[in-house]
């Protein structure tokens, strides 16, 4: 069940962070995680925490919503 919710949250982060034309480093600096934490968000690995997804919306001017997208299929 976890898996199957995991699986229906995309994220944005690789798209609006070049849209930004940030490096995954200057995009962890400012939301104060790793480098290795973002290439995790960005390749779906990781599903970040409540805290860390407003902290990635705030960085790109975005909401929550904008950032990572449920998608029910």
């Amino acid at each position: 069940m976890e898996t199957e919710a995991f699986n229906m949250i995309k994220n944005q982060v690789r798209k609006l962070r070049k849209e930004h034309q940030y490096s995954q480093k200057q995009l962890a600096d400012i939301v104060h995680v790793s480098r290795q934490t973002i290439i995790s968000i960005e390749s779906g690995r990781y599903q970040p925490s409540l805290d860390l997804s407003f902290r990635l919306a705030r960085a790109f001017n975005k909401t929550i919503e904008e950032v990572f997208i449920y998608s029910s299929k």
